[in-house]
This record gives C-alpha cells, sequence and structure tokens, in this order.
C-alpha cells in the first residue's frame, strides 16, 4: 500500500496563451498566500487524470475555459514537508471567445492574473524552474509551432461476444468496457476534440457514443478503421490512408476509434502523411490496450510535422 504521507505529490497545469499582433503573451498568477507570481496548476482530485487536472485548475484560477495543446514536460520540486511534487504542463491557447467571456474572480489562493508578453515573462516568475519551461515553450513560439492540432487513436473499451456464433464486428461492450467508454470522456476532452470517426464495429461505436452524447458531435463511420475492413483488404494501407489525408487536410482535432491490428497503420500513417521522422515509435504508440490512446500532436501549417505524442487511459 503506498504510503500517501511520503508519496509524491501529483499536479498539472498549463501555460496558457495568447497571439497578439507580432508575438504571443503568456498568462501568470499572483498567489497571496506563497507571495509569487507562477503558472496556472493545481494537485489532482482523487481519480482525476493529469489533463483533467491542468484544464480544471486554469479554470479555478482564471476564469478561461482551454483545451490543451502539446504538452512542454514537467517540474519537480521539494515541499516543505519534505515529499517531492511534480508538476506536468501543457501549452493551451486561450481561444478569442474565452478572452471575451472568461471572467476571473479573486480568491485566497489567486488574486490576480496578467498577461505578459513572452520576452518579458522570465523576469516576472517567482521560480527558475518555471522560467525553464517557458524557455522551450517559447522555442515553440519561435518556429511558429504553438498553433496545432490533435489526431487521437482510440482503441475500443472492453468488448466480447454475445454468443458463440457472432462475427467480430458484433462485439458488444462488457460492462467493464462500458465504464471505460464514460470514464475516457472527461480524459479525451481535455484536448477539445470537434470531430468523431469510428470504425463500423459495434464496440467502436459504442465506446464513443458516450464522447459524442457529452460533445454533442455526430460520429462519421468509417468501415476504412475497421478489423474487418482491414483485413478485406489484406492489410493494405489506402483506406486508413485515405482517413488520414482527409483529417489532418480539415486542421481539426480529431478522435479516431479502431481496433488493435489497425491502430499501428493508422499511426504509422500519421508519420508518412506528414513527413515526420518514425523509427518505430509510430508502431510502438498504436499498442493500446481497451481505452486507452494516443495523442499525435501536428502543426497547425502544412507540412503539418508532428510535434509530440504522448498516450493515455481512463484509469489514469
Amino acid at each position: 500500500m503506498t504510503d500517501l504521507t511520503t508519496a509524491p505529490v501529483l499536479a498539472a497545469g498549463a501555460v496558457c496563451w495568447r497571439r497578439r499582433a507580432k508575438s504571443y503573451e503568456v498568462l501568470l498568477v499572483q498567489r497571496p498566500v506563497q507571495g509569487d507570481v507562477s503558472l496556472p496548476k493545481g494537485k489532482t482530485d482523487p481519480g482525476e487524470s493529469l489533463p483533467q487536472t491542468a484544464v480544471r485548475e486554469v479554470a479555478e484560477e482564471t476564469g478561461y475555459q482551454v483545451h490543451l495543446g502539446v504538452p512542454l514536460g514537467s517540474t519537480t520540486y521539494v515541499l516543505p514537508n519534505g515529499r517531492d511534487k511534480t508538476v506536468v504542463y501543457w501549452a493551451a491557447e486561450v481561444s478569442k471567445e474565452q478572452l471575451e467571456r472568461g471572467a476571473f474572480v479573486p480568491s485566497d489562493e489567486v488574486n490576480g492574473i496578467e498577461w505578459v508578453p513572452i520576452a518579458k515573462v522570465g523576469k516576472r516568475l517567482t521560480y527558475e524552474r518555471d522560467a525553464e519551461l517557458l524557455r522551450q515553450f517559447a522555442e515553440l513560439a519561435v518556429t511558429g509551432e504553438l498553433e496545432s492540432f490533435a489526431l487521437i487513436a482510440l482503441r475500443h473499451a472492453k468488448a466480447a461476444f454475445d454468443s458463440p456464433s457472432g462475427t467480430d464486428a458484433d462485439r458488444r461492450l462488457t460492462p467493464r468496457g462500458q465504464a471505460q467508454a464514460r470514464a475516457v470522456v472527461p480524459v479525451l476532452s481535455a484536448w477539445g476534440p470537434t470531430r468523431i470517426v469510428s470504425s463500423t464495429a459495434a464496440r467502436c461505436l459504442a465506446t464513443v457514443a458516450p464522447l459524442a452524447k457529452s460533445t454533442g458531435i455526430e460520429v462519421k463511420k468509417a468501415p476504412q478503421l475497421s478489423q474487418d475492413g482491414w483485413e478485406l483488404q489484406h492489410h493494405e494501407p489506402a483506406g486508413v490512408r485515405e482517413i488520414v489525408d482527409r483529417r489532418i487536410a480539415k486542421g481539426r482535432t480529431t478522435v479516431l476509434c479502431s481496433h488493435a491490428p489497425v491502430l499501428p497503420e493508422i499511426l504509422e500513417q500519421i508519420a508518412e502523411a506528414t513527413g515526420s521522422p518514425n523509427g518505430g515509435r509510430m508502431t510502438r504508440a498504436g499498442i493500446l490496450g481497451t481505452a486507452e490512446f494516443t495523442v499525435v500532436h501536428l502543426a497547425a501549417n502544412a507540412p503539418h510535422r508532428i510535434l509530440a505524442i504522448e498516450t493515455h487511459s481512463a484509469q489514469e
């Protein structure tokens, strides 16, 4: 059993940014108890994933609802009680809509927020560990790769045959699979998908049904992503490549729900379509358990090269 008095404290946050005429500004928070200026962040709640934590903490501390962009890494330091604390960060653009609608409310924890030009952020931050993270963020800004979207390759939740005579496409979610399909919704939502494309298999459609209901997004059925379709095409990638090319051309964050044999090919085709280095990493990223998913972050500008890859699950 983990000793909660000595276990590392896990937290998450975001480098929130907005584009200005010639550069970028970063959102900082002022914390009266600590007497510091830092980035919005906070500890995970019980049963909460790190991506969920990052989105929730930004909303609570700044009043802005954001979706996660490229992962920026983490900082680790020792708390006054001797426990280690690790904070995982993502970049997160504050949309024009949120800039207009967001309403910051001062609290005992955060009594002020400020937008600071990226060139001056380092001097405003209290902690060197935050300044180091901002240097990595600034590199993305210099290369024009803060603007991004994601293709999210999701494996269906746990499924089984209803009867011995059933076909593979008819496999239904088990009670555990139904729970996984519900649990993955808030984790996936952290990236703000605007499209859902699914294999035509019953288990895939059932996996994305709770996400579709939560977001109001219509599920597009794609036989090319089905295991049956993959096998009928004798593992030829043309059908998968067609879907990948279309989603990249649209440039919108999309969930692609498919099967264990097909997922590595989906990721391989993303690398090929964007001319990104591979070296087998995409195949490895496609080896997923039920209800696990890999987020492939792509630059918004052509050739949409891969900026980062991360894997998550509903069980985090």
